[in-house]
């Protein structure tokens, strides 16, 4: 076990810092700068301007610099917001982001897995037709296209619901929509298929030959096997949509890290872009080594021993 969570700390660390120098090159390859577009500004401006945040040092003293940064978690400063640092951005703006992702996933999940089971139980009927439908439906539609299809029907034609801002419950119900739909329908069909092939297996015909309910065998013996596919997409899931969804919230007008990180792509704010990045690619490790452990929670078969599952 504690030879399996070294390793995986070690990977967790060489992926971050991939990422991390990935992004920093990527910026300074682009052409033009957080300063081009500046209107006027006579060249030894700009020449101070950069030298004061070090943009004219030797791109390899950059690179380390900001790599001791990253270290001390220390994010730099937003060349377009003036007073603020890419750590008060994350700070201020990732609660929205998360409040948010997490009342997507909450609804992917409770609406999905019981979708998926409810199907599995009632193959080529109606049930499973409707079902695999919708599905299809919401994996097919994006996120943006669903959030502007809400919008017009309920809220610019029936006026039911708001259609931008945020700060109340419901601000909340047409995002989360939006954002719930592709992983609601994904989570569906991972449930079903795996519940077919878990109901197939040996140890759940012992269960029937038993006399067992099919309650019983399904709630007992079934479903905890039955959702390790969904805890493995959890894991990428959650960090996606906690990190916010970029066009979703541009469009619902809702002050997350997303629509901060559009701005900043539109704006060449280099030190916004790279602290998200690096701080999505942090949520997206973690969660993911989560999921692993979790693992041993819902099928005791599973053990971490010597770097073996």
């Amino acid at each position: 076990m504690a030879r399996y969570l070294l390793r995986r700390f070690i990977s967790m660390i060489l992926a971050i810092w991939v990422v991390a120098t990935l992004t920093f090159f990527i910026m300074k390859a682009l052409p033009g700068g957080p300063f081009a577009r500046e209107k006027a500004i006579p060249p030894s401006i700009l020449a101070n301007i950069e030298a004061s945040y070090h943009l004219n040092d030797p791109l390899l003293k950059q690179y380390a610099d900001y790599m001791v940064r990253l270290v001390k978690w220390d994010l730099g400063p937003s060349f377009k917001q003036k007073g603020r640092t890419v750590n008060e951005i994350i700070s201020d703006h990732f609660p929205v982001s998360a409040q948010l992702g997490l009342s997507a996933v909450f609804l992917s999940l409770i609406v999905g897995i019981p979708a998926g089971i409810i199907s599995a139980l009632r193959q080529n009927k109606w049930q499973d037709q409707l079902a695999m439908f919708l599905s299809v439906v919401g994996v097919s539609v994006p996120s943006f296209v669903m959030a502007a299809l809400l919008m017009y029907v309920f809220a610019l034609k029936l006026g039911w619901l708001p259609s931008a801002m945020w700060g109340q419950f419901k601000h909340m119900i047409l995002p989360t929509i939006a954002l719930a739909g592709f992983p609601m329908a994904f989570v569906a069909r991972l449930t079903r298929s795996s519940m077919l092939e878990v109901m197939q297996q040996d140890y759940i015909r012992t269960a029937k030959s038993k006399g067992l309910s099919q309650r019983v065998i399904i709630y007992r013996h079934a479903l905890k096997n039955s959702l390790i596919p969904v805890i493995t997409y959890l894991g990428p899931l959650v960090a996606g949509i906690l990190t916010g969804s970029f066009v979703v919230e541009k469009m619902f007008a809702i002050p997350g890290l997303g629509r901060y990180f559009v701005q900043s792509i539109n704006n060449r704010d280099y030190t916004v872009i790279m602290g998200i990045t690096f701080f999505d690619s942090l949520l997206l490790v973690g969660l993911n080594f989560l999921v692993d452990l979790a693992y041993t929670l819902v099928d005791p078969r599973i053990r971490l021993m010597d770097g073996r599952k």
